[in-house]
């Protein structure tokens, strides 16, 4: 006797419609338009995962630029003071502390600017001073 797969089709169909639940006309109702639908749904989900981190990333490069222009620094400048000062705080950190802890922030751009001083101090330093015309 052949047997069929009705009971897994069935199945199969239910959790698909159950998937499909909220989208409008045949994109809900019909199997193949379902199916289509929930495909394109999966990949525009799975590049927009990855699409909303740089858009967080973007606005809390943002933030913190805004922030440090308010405290007289530049943001490369103020991220280099941090890698100087070896400060591991990332970019949300940072964007956090700058919009509800200031005075934190604060602490953090004055060690960050002290470093770029001695950093700047060492490269003058280096350099061959240029000759008097």
């Amino acid at each position: 006797m052949r047997s069929k797969s009705g009971a897994a089709r069935n199945q199969s169909k239910k959790r698909l419609f159950k998937a499909v639940k909220g989208f409008v006309g045949g994109r809900r109702r019909l199997l193949k338009s379902a199916k289509e639908t929930l495909l394109r749904a999966g990949m525009f989900a799975f590049r927009d995962r990855r699409a909303k981190k740089r858009e967080f990333r973007r606005l809390f490069i943002t933030r913190v630029s805004a922030a440090a222009e308010m405290r007289g620094l530049r943001y490369s400048r103020l991220i280099h003071g941090l890698k100087l000062a070896k400060v591991g705080l990332d970019r949300k950190s940072l964007s956090e502390l700058a919009i509800h802890d200031s005075e934190t922030f604060d602490a953090i751009v004055a060690k960050a600017r002290h470093e770029l001083d001695a950093h700047d101090k060492a490269v003058k330093a280096r350099q061959p001073v240029a000759a008097a015309r």
